[in-house]
Parts: C-alpha cells; structure tokens; sequence
C-alpha cells in the first residue's frame, strides 16, 4: 500500500473488499456481455460494498460522502475487477446528487435499493454538444402547471438505457449557461424516454437518451431550479478523485503482474529483472504511481476535512489529471516489458490497456482537468 497515513482500519478495510471482490465479484463479470450487470450489484449490495459509496459504516443511514472511503473502495476493486469498480462507481456517480440535493421523499424513494444493489443509477450530463462545456447544456426543461417537460438528448450516458433512474441536468433558463441548469431525478421508465446502448472500446454500459416530453414533477427537482450546475459540480468535485483511485488500482495491478513477470522470465541466462535497464524501468513505473496515489489520498482527504468548492475543484482535477496520466504510462510501460504476450486477448495486461484510457475522458477530460488547476491557481490559490 502507501506510505500515505491511513489507518490499521482503513487498510483492513481495503484488504476485505480484495477479498470478497476475488471470491465473490470476479466470478459474475465473467463471459459478460457489457450491459448492466444486475446479479452483480445484487451481490455488492449483499456484502455491504454499496452502503460504502455513503460513507458511515453499514446499518448507517446515508448522510454523507466520504471521500476517502470512496477512494478505497474504488482502488481495492480496480485490483481485482474493472467491471466490478465501474459497477460501484456508476450506482454512487447517478445517485450521490439525491443524497446532497435530493428531498427527504427522494432520498427514501432510491437510495435504499441502490444500496441493495436493486436499482440501478445513472448521471446524465452529457449531450452531443456539451460534452466538456456542462455550461452548454441544450436538453430543455419547460415549465407547465403541473412540474416540467423535458425534451433533448442525451449521449456517453453510463448505464443508459437499462438504468431504473436518471440524475438528469436539464436547461430551465435560455443564455444563463451555468446559471440556467436545473437537476431533476427521471425515472427509468418514464412515458417519452427512450434509449439505445452504444459500442464501446472498453465492455462499459453506455448508451444514448432521447427525452421526447418527458414529465417531471416539482418534487423530482434537486437542489434548487437553476441551480443544478452546483450539484453537478460538488458531484464531480468528489469523484474525481475517485476516477483517480480507479487508475491507481489498475495500475497496481499491472505493476503487480510485471514484478512478477520480469522475476521469473529467463533471457539471456537470467531473470528479466537482473537486466539493469528494466529494473530502473520498473523503479520509475512504481514511483510514477505511488505519486499519483498520494495525490489522490491529499485530494480525498480534504474532501473529508472540510468541502470547499473554491478549493476542492482545484484539487481534485490534480487528482484525476495526474493518476489517469500517470496510469496509462504505468501500463503501457508494464505491456512493454511484458512483450507480445502483454497484447494477446485475454491477458490481463491487454484488458488493462483498452480498460485505462476512457479515463483521460470521462468525468471531464485531463484538458479540461488542466483549466481547472490553471484557473484555480491563475486566481491566486496556493494549496
């Protein structure tokens, strides 16, 4: 693990959720076919890993979002299972925004069977064009007598079209931009949605979201009406790190495997590994990620000391920016001294190396990451 200071808790914590991911997540991603994986978050929720995603400890009502915990949870799966990570990640992502904003009836409506892992959450912020620029949002939400009317598109939605809820962030007020987007909850099966799953790179549901007059009403709106890009953005300011802590697990793991790898692969009369120019290789791989994980843990643990919008933001693009980055390197670098076999289908290596780069991507891409940290520090912040 880290020379970060977690604690004898914190670790045992990570070490369980290993455990139980090995014995009894892996088993269900296998042979999947990349659509919602319902037995899996039935068995997540069973073992109390969703109850994780709200901080607290299980038999807790959901108050809040711990950060670190968040992280932890997101790394020690990544180790074991990417499917299984996204799988958990996606039910907190689609359905944190309720536990921040939602009203009590909201929070009692979804978030107990997300935490059982018997309803599936997504967050639908992105449409064909409004991807990085949030503030650009299009799909329209008009006011009648009885709530709201949605019509639009939405696109690159995770667990579209086979999510039980949408966090969907809407245009309330024309040539506000951040000012005019308002968040309400749809249910899944609303009269005029509709949806197609799209193929990926990577086995990740995701698909595409058509709102042809979609009813809302006021009580499914979160926070307050246009005030939608702030509950969008606290939503991101925690999980980028998180996005963080996924790429630092992945990494681990191909780390793991090529330590191994280069220690018992014979050239030359030796290991691998006695060759000088790979031992230095594996050095800078491992010290490229121990960075980026203490980067991510800085970020998350202030998060949890305190959330301060003006000074979170900053840090946790850092977080996502540098460990997504560092990632990618880390594996294509272990793929490289894994040689071809590092890119035969089915190796763990060639997984790793399709699974890491939508994370330079999603949740803002690591350019966008960069505006922020310039923003953040351009403005005068220093830490």
């Amino acid at each position: 693990m880290s020379s970060f200071r977690l604690s004898d808790e914190q670790l045992a914590y990570a070490r369980w959720i290993r455990d139980v991911a090995k014995t009894h997540l892996r088993p269900l991603t296998e042979k999947h076919d990349g659509r919602v994986n319902r037995p899996l978050l039935r068995a997540m929720g069973e073992l109390g890993l969703l109850r994780g995603l709200f901080g607290g400890t299980p038999g807790d009502a959901p108050t809040d979002a711990a950060a670190m915990q968040l992280c932890l949870l997101r790394e020690s799966l990544a180790q074991v299972s990417g499917e299984a990570e996204t799988a958990l990640a996606l039910q907190g992502l689609g359905s944190y925004p309720i536990l921040q904003a939602g009203r009590p009836e909201l929070r009692d409506r979804w978030l107990p069977p997300v935490i059982a892992g018997e309803a599936v959450a997504a967050f639908a912020l992105t449409e064909p064009d409004a991807g990085s620029d949030a503030a650009a949002l299009a799909l329209a939400a008009t006011e009648d007598a009885g709530g709201w009317v949605l019509a639009g598109e939405k696109v690159w939605i995770s667990n579209a079209p086979d999510a039980d809820f949408y966090t969907v962030f809407a245009r309330t007020t024309e040539g506000a931009r951040a000012r005019g987007v308002t968040a309400f909850v749809v249910p899944g099966d609303a009269p005029g949605l509709s949806g197609e799953p799209l193929d990926m790179l990577s086995p990740h549901p995701i698909g595409r979201l058509i709102f042809d007059g979609v009813r809302v009403s006021r009580a499914d709106v979160l926070g307050d009406v246009d005030g939608g890009f702030r509950v969008a953005m606290r939503t991101l300011d925690l999980f980028r790190p998180s996005v963080g802590a996924f790429a630092v697990g992945m990494a681990q793991a191909a780390l793991d495997a090529t330590i191994g790898h280069v220690n018992t692969r014979h050239v030359q009369g030796g290991p691998l590994a006695a060759q000088q120019a790979v031992a230095h290789k594996v050095a800078d791989l491992a010290t490229d990620l121990e960075a980026a994980r203490l980067l991510v843990y800085a970020a998350a643990a202030a998060y949890d000391e305190g959330y301060e919008p003006d000074r979170q933001a900053g840090r946790s693009a850092m977080a996502k920016l540098y460990a997504t980055e560092a990632a990618q390197r880390v594996i294509d670098g272990c793929v490289q001294l894994h040689g071809a076999r590092g890119l035969q289908r089915g190796h763990l290596l060639e997984q790793l190396y399709r699974d890491v780069r939508s994370l330079r991507i999603y949740e803002g891409a690591s350019e966008i990451q960069r505006t922020i940290i310039a923003r953040d520090r351009l403005k005068g912040s220093s830490r």
